[in-house]
């Protein structure tokens, strides 16, 4: 009985070495002392984890409010173009002749060409 069988027997320093999934699960693998030595690196890790995941957001954010914001361009650029074109279409000379008289503001049109006054001072 005085025999100890060495293959299977593990000092308390061996176990602090091994990592098993029963300990991973338990939450015993926080315990450990190669985890409590690197738990500032691992701080550092998950703080960069959050830092990209609040990035990745962010770009997200910002690519669909400028999606949004071309749509809008492309569309007030069509609408600027109609409104111009109305007024072209309404300053020509017919068009303002045929409004004048639509609206029976009694004015007439000028037939002769203008002329160019000269100071005689």
């Amino acid at each position: 009985m005085g025999k100890k069988n060495i293959e299977f027997d593990h000092s308390l320093e061996d176990r602090e070495k091994l990592f098993s999934f029963r300990d991973l699960i338990n939450g015993n693998v926080l315990t450990k002392k190669a985890v409590l030595r690197q738990s500032r690196f691992i701080l550092l890790l998950v703080l960069i984890a959050f830092i990209s995941i609040a990035n990745r957001n962010h770009a997200e954010k910002t690519v669909i409010r400028l999606n949004s914001l071309q749509g809008d361009v492309k569309e007030l650029r069509a609408k600027s173009i109609t409104i111009s074109s109305d007024l072209v279409r309404v300053s020509r000379q017919s068009e303002v002749v045929r409004l004048v008289e639509s609206y029976g503001l009694g004015l007439e049109e000028n037939l002769e060409p203008p002329k160019k006054l000269k100071d005689t001072h």
